[in-house]
């Protein structure tokens, strides 16, 4: 595995992936806190013993756009699986109300055996026990977990035991209006470094191009965490080390500092809906978006269109990955377990995996599927979608601060916007974000955490 990808969890060896921008919409979630969802059982399960049940009941948003292609599946399924009746129930419009919806069904019957999360509430419900462990689980259903790529696989791990495998993966990426580009005298690439970037800025706002804002930021408190990251992590900070918080340490307010600066200079702006829509409507010359907002804005852009790695800094260039994975629920029995395992054998098929990524633009999550003729006819064909495959070779584990102190996401969240959009102090609104986290880690993480 090269260096630079996920490493598999130990007892602490956490880690998530978000979906999401300035401009997507972001909750503080559950807590951690105990819902009655039972713990799954000690003892192992039989599985050869086990009959799967004759229905599964998945919840989704449908990601990317997604209901065609989850109907698509259902219609393959049925030609195969007459068996076992797939119904895929619309949960939420978005990860936050999945996950509400969840919590408050742990405390009753009313359980899917399928349910999507995020990378912001998967390990609330698995150190609770919540969750089903998975790694016997697969196998007996037939799934090829060594298919999965491996960074995107092993983002669900903690103490040894897996606890959901991935669906909808991205990674964020820098996308850039080519004929702004040319216009300006830029090179036809992305910046390699944001110090690159800040130069070619002043150009482009002098191009005459008529774009609002060379770059783009989304709108109100949307999931700007997770973009900057990168920022952050390219300066040598981060927003924790492991467990210990350093969200207001010196290397965040440089990079808040440095973000502001885009705005007061006039090099940014902050889209009144979602900046990728506005970049793909030629409102700005370039963005930071997710993968899966690149068949969105190919559709749109009546430009051509680029894109490339996000820009590093001193410390190196970084990337986080994104999206959420389907986990199996630990109240549900086994025979309906074991039914919701084959149907995610169904969904790892290189063909299925291939299709989703084919029409929602999300990474493929098996090597399988990277490597099959319908994926490589779609790289020949638009070279962009390839572009977050290839920069998981720069992948970074998050950090705990964001995924998994409940809050800590919207906390961080709400602290860029009140420097991006009120011009706070950074010191002000980073330190509030500190004392919020640490708050919420003391109570509702440590207490659970395994020694």
């Amino acid at each position: 595995m090269n260096d630079f990808l996920l490493p598999r969890r130990g007892a602490l060896g956490l880690m998530g992936a978000g979906v999401g921008a300035l401009g997507l919409a972001a909750c503080s979630g559950p807590s951690t806190a105990s819902s009655g969802g039972g713990t799954a059982s000690a003892e192992k399960t039989d599985w050869s013993a086990i009959t799967p049940a004759d229905r599964v009941t998945i919840w989704t948003n449908h990601p990317g756009s997604s209901q065609p292609v989850e109907a698509e599946f259902l219609t393959r399924w049925a030609k195969e699986n007459a068996d076992i009746e797939v119904e895929f129930v619309t949960a939420g419009s978005n990860y936050d109300e999945i996950s509400q919806k969840f919590q408050a069904a742990l405390t009753g019957s009313d359980l899917p055996d399928l349910v999507l999360l995020s990378d912001v509430w998967w390990f609330r419900y698995a150190i609770n026990g919540q969750l089903a462990p998975l790694q016997d689980l697969l196998p007996a259903a037939g799934v090829d977990v060594d298919n999965y790529q491996d960074g995107l696989y092993a983002d669900y791990q903690y103490d040894g035991s897996q606890w959901a495998v991935p669906y909808c993966r991205s990674t964020p990426v820098f996308y850039y209006n080519k004929a702004h580009w040319s216009a300006a005298g830029l090179p036809d690439r992305g910046p390699q470094t944001w110090a690159e970037f800040e130069q070619w800025l002043p150009k482009l706002a002098a191009a005459g191009t008529g774009a609002q804002a060379p770059y783009g930021l989304g709108k109100g408190t949307g999931n700007a965490t997770w973009i900057h990251q990168n920022l952050i992590w390219g300066t040598g900070g981060a927003l924790s080390d492991e467990w210990t918080m350093t969200v207001d340490s010196e290397q965040v307010l440089a990079a808040s500092d440095y973000l502001r600066g885009y705005i007061t200079k006039g090099w940014a702006a902050v889209s009144s809906s979602d900046q990728a829509s506005d970049f793909g409507a030629g409102l700005y010359s370039s963005v930071i978006g997710s993968t899966g907002s690149l068949s969105g804005i190919l559709e749109a852009a009546t430009f051509e269109v680029g894109n490339a790695f996000l820009p590093g800094g001193e410390a190196g260039q970084f990337v986080p990955t994104g999206g959420a994975g389907f986990a199996v629920p630990a109240k549900r029995s086994p025979e309906q377990q074991l039914a919701a395992a084959t149907f995610l054998k169904f969904l790892a098929e290189d063909d299925n995996t291939a299709y989703f990524s084919q029409n929602t633009g999300y990474m493929p999550v098996t090597t399988g599927a990277v490597n099959s003729a319908p994926m490589q006819e779609v790289y020949a064909r638009t070279p962009l979608f390839k572009t977050a495959v290839d920069q998981l070779a720069n992948t970074r584990t998050q950090d705990y601060a964001r995924v998994f102190v409940p809050g800590g996401d919207q906390s961080t969240v709400t602290a860029w916007e009140k420097v991006m959009l009120q011009g706070a102090a950074s010191k002000d609104a980073w330190g509030t974000a500190q004392s919020e986290i640490q708050q919420s880690y003391a109570a509702d993480v440590e207490p659970l955490l395994k020694s």
